[in-house]
C-alpha cells in the first residue's frame, strides 16, 4: 500500500479542527495508541497498540518536493504482548511513542491532530492511494489542505516521531 503525507507542528488543535469540519471532514474517534520501534535493516518497523487490537506495520518513506510517500504493510497481531516480547528479544527496541489521536477523515484522507507523551501536539495528513493510483492529485488535496490549516512548507517535518524523541 501506498499514501503520500505530511507532517507539521499543530499549534491549535481546536482550530484544525474547526477547519477540517468546514472541510468535510468527520470525527472517526480518539485512540490511545502505542508504537513500539524496532532495529531492522531496511525501513521502519513498528508494534501498534491500542484498544481495538495491534498491528504490526512496516514502512519506508521518499521525500518527493514537500511531501512524503510512503511504502506500507500492515499485519494484523493477536497477541501483541508476546509480540512485543518476541521482537524486542530478536530485534532489540528503537523507540517507544505513546500518543492521544483524534481521527478525522474525508474520503481517503485521514487527518490526525496528535498529542505525543514528551513532544507536544502535532498534525499528520495522510492520503491512501489506491492500488495503481497515481499520487500527483492526492499531493494537490494534501496541499489544499495544509494552506487551508495555513501551514507553510517550512512547517513540515520531515522525521517520524521516535526521531524526534531520540534527538530530545
Amino acid at each position: 500500500m501506498q499514501n503520500v503525507e505530511a507532517k507539521f507542528k499543530l499549534v491549535n488543535a481546536v482550530h484544525a479542527r474547526e477547519v477540517a469540519t468546514r472541510l468535510g471532514f468527520e470525527a472517526r474517534g480518539i485512540l490511545l495508541q502505542r508504537d513500539t520501534f524496532f532495529h531492522v535493516a531496511h525501513g521502519k518497523l513498528k508494534l501498534r497498540e491500542e484498544t481495538a487490537g495491534a498491528r504490526l506495520i512496516h514502512y519506508r518513506r521518499s521525500r518527493e518536493g514537500d511531501l512524503e510517500l510512503s511504502d506500507y504493510e500492515i499485519v494484523p497481531v493477536a497477541e501483541p504482548a508476546r509480540t512485543r516480547s518476541m521482537l524486542a528479544s530478536a530485534l532489540g527496541i528503537l523507540a517507544e511513542i505513546r500518543k492521544q489521536r483524534t481521527l478525522l477523515m474525508r474520503g481517503n484522507i485521514r487527518l490526525h491532530l496528535d498529542c505525543v507523551e514528551g513532544l507536544g501536539e502535532f498534525g499528520e495528513i495522510e492520503a491512501v492511494l489506491e492500488s495503481g493510483e497515481i499520487a500527483e492529485s492526492n499531493r494537490v488535496a494534501v496541499r489544499e489542505i495544509l494552506s487551508a490549516l495555513r501551514i507553510a512548507e517550512r512547517d513540515l517535518i520531515e522525521v517520524s516521531y521516535f526521531e524526534m524523541m531520540l534527538k530530545k
